[in-house]
């Protein structure tokens, strides 16, 4: 069970994490989860190139281990990276202090002051330690692409239907993801840069 839109009223009672950026203009940020993994974000790099968009690239410490040089082309090529923990915890099955550990051992790895929980489950506790470090990135537009029983056409509307100027957007560049984010990432960006829409980089400042 996830929602597609995160709802006001979530966002008010978490006030500390960000799930969307206030926006005049027309600007999304688009979030990838959980990489890198070789070829998907590979092909996720190039397709952006495409369209000249720049994305946030939530890291996994244990998977920039086995393929720093995807974290360098991330880089290269003009994209932010943040902490996604080192081996993908869930905040609300781990001891805050397990936690903290955790995700300052991705920390050497990722040197990021954006850090986003895995699954969204981090504690009100981890959260009060977390922010006095990182910018706690949450969402506001959740594709869906991870979730095996929805078509790739539904993972395309789930964004589509739900993006605002501003909106935070999650995709995965995963194996588990691929098919789903790899159908709707290219129309996404064609949709909204035929709108005039820029898509931009999360700030660590």
């Amino acid at each position: 069970m996830y929602l597609i839109k995160t709802p006001e009223i979530l966002k008010r009672l978490y006030p500390r994490q960000i799930w969307s950026l206030p926006e005049n203009q027309k600007k999304l940020y688009l979030t990838f989860d959980d990489g890198p993994t070789p070829s998907i974000t590979e092909w996720t790099l190039q397709t952006l190139k495409q369209y000249n968009a720049k994305s946030t690239f939530f890291i996994v410490g244990q998977n920039a281990e086995r393929h720093p040089e995807i974290i360098n082309k991330i880089k290269n090529e003009g994209h932010a990276i943040g902490n996604h923990t080192y081996k993908h915890l869930n905040g609300w099955n781990t001891s805050t202090n397990s936690y903290i550990k955790d995700i300052l051992k991705c920390d050497k790895i990722v040197e990021s002051k954006l850090f986003r929980p895995p699954y969204g489950r981090i504690t009100k506790g981890q959260t009060s330690m977390m922010v006095k470090r990182y910018k706690v990135i949450m969402w506001d537009v959740l594709s869906g692409d991870f979730d095996r029983t929805i078509s790739k056409d539904r993972c395309l509307k789930n964004v589509l239907e739900n993006t605002q100027s501003g909106s935070i957007i999650v995709f995965h560049d995963s194996v588990k993801a691929a098919d789903r984010m790899q159908y709707a990432l290219p129309r996404v960006l064609e949709y909204y840069s035929k709108k005039n829409y820029s898509f931009s980089l999360l700030s660590a400042n």
